[in-house]
């Protein structure tokens, strides 16, 4: 995800997606968790407990029944009916999935950023920290299992529009990192992130990089095809806990389209076909390109990676060479007023509460629709963007409780309809913009240790 800076359109219909959040900021450090406390022996006992300011896990008060604990904050009790959830490979390897959280703003900072001498410095543009084994066991050890490493390509591919070639410099750090992971057993996903715009680059001319009209459907496919055929032949050997994901929230961007799926705009429509033609390209490309690529679990986006894309009725899965293999990704900052809406704004709110129907019921539809048209089919559904932005209470402080309930609830009830989440974290803290920001990187501190806590119990 990226700053919002001008946002027209808002969709009333349950769900805004949104490509990326807001850059990091170096920030003063609250309500932190000391990383190297966390171990994963510990997780299980950690699924009761809640922390704030300056603490480390060694004094963390114990919930008990959903009392409060010494602190203030309390992790919901929840009883949610888990739904029926197919016994298929697919669907355990899903499960298997558990939680998720996004290395953001870090290998996805993109075009918007100087050309660097050092190309490497877009790692750091936007987040301010490089990324370090440390950092990764720590996601681990906080009980993820998995993490998604968005990237973008389109500036480090040489000048080369007519083929694509990624810089070897730029390749080779980003499946460095993702060895940090896999090292540790980790599930990994990487993508195409930022590279969905026309294109004219820093005054190269090039129709497009992806682009999901006819107009650009040819240099798309091109794009596409280039790219992922580099990263099948790089990552061929990896086993199946690598999952490539197409493309990321693939959009009309700058038309009042980008954040909205009209269903009876011709626009929409035509972008809705490319992208399914453009999806179709990623699974030929990926099965043809030997090692384990032939059987790798893939992740297909419908427009916007949004829930309203998921459910397009135009929207159709690739075909595939081998059973079962494709997952359908979504993006769902919702109840968008409270996860991702600017507090400044007007209707945005700051609170949550799991006994209220106004606050979960956007929660609860979206879930049940995506179990009701994919999980009860077998067909595994990941979001692997959500979260829920910091934002200040009446009193003036954050918000903590209430981004506490939402996680619980969140994950909850998505566990229960078979569905696997993964936090939107952008290293962002008290920057009064989109701060997502979980994991504080430069001090290996958790500085919402309570959230992660909340996604651990459930």
């Amino acid at each position: 995800m990226k700053l919002i800076k001008n946002l027209t359109i808002i969709s009333v219909i349950i769900l805004l997606c949104i490509t990326g959040c807001s850059k990091s900021e170096n920030n003063s450090i609250n309500n932190v968790t000391d990383v190297d406390n966390i171990s994963e022996e510990n997780v299980t006992a950690m699924e009761n407990a809640s922390t704030v300011e300056n603490t480390t896990t060694d004094e963390i008060a114990v919930i008990d029944n959903g009392e409060v604990n010494n602190y203030g904050y309390i992790i919901p009790e929840l009883n949610i009916t888990s739904k029926d959830i197919p016994d298929t490979e697919a669907m355990s390897f899903a499960q298997d999935m558990r939680i998720g959280w996004n290395l953001g703003n870090t290998f996805d900072s993109s075009v918007e950023m100087p050309w660097f001498e050092d190309e490497l410095g877009y790692e750091t543009a936007w987040c301010g920290v490089e990324t370090t084994p440390e950092i990764i066991k720590a996601v681990k050890n906080a009980g993820f299992n998995t993490i998604r490493i968005p990237v973008s390509w389109h500036n480090h591919v040489n000048f080369d529009y007519e083929n694509f070639i990624i810089s070897e410099e730029w390749l080779n750090r980003v499946k460095e990192v993702v060895d940090y992971a896999i090292e540790l057993d980790m599930y990994v996903i990487i993508n195409t992130h930022h590279d969905i715009m026309p294109g004219n680059m820093d005054g190269v001319q090039s129709d497009c990089f992806i682009y999901p009209t006819e107009e650009c459907y040819a240099t798309s496919e091109r794009y596409i095809t280039a790219i992922w055929q580099q990263l099948c032949e790089t990552f061929k050997d990896y086993d199946e806990k690598l999952i490539f994901e197409s493309m990321n929230e693939p959009r009309l961007t700058y038309t009042n389209y980008e954040w909205w799926l009209d269903p009876n705009s011709v626009e929409c429509q035509e972008a809705v076909s490319c992208i399914n033609k453009l999806n179709q390209c990623f699974v030929n490309v990926v099965r043809n390109s030997g090692g384990n690529n032939s059987e790798r679990y893939l992740l297909i986006p419908g427009y916007c990676s949004s829930f309203d894309g998921a459910m397009n009725e135009g929207f159709v899965l690739p075909e595939d060479t081998i059973a079962d293999k494709l997952m359908v990704v979504v993006h769902a900052y919702t109840p968008y007023n409270f996860a991702l809406q600017a507090q400044t704004d007007g209707g945005s709110k700051s609170t949550f509460d799991v006994n209220n129907t106004e606050d979960t019921k956007e929660i609860d539809y979206i879930m049940n629709a995506l179990y009701e048209k994919y999980i009860s089919n077998g067909i595994p559904v990941i979001i692997d963007e959500f979260g829920a932005r910091n934002k200040k209470s009446d009193d003036g402080t954050d918000n903590i409780q209430a981004r506490i309930n939402f996680t619980a609830y969140y994950v909850a009830v998505a566990r229960a309809s078979g569905i696997i989440c993964c936090w939107w974290d952008n290293n962002s803290f008290n920057s009064e913009g989109e701060d997502f920001g979980l994991l504080n990187r430069a001090g290996l501190m958790w500085q919402y240790a309570d959230i992660v806590q909340a996604m651990m119990k459930y």
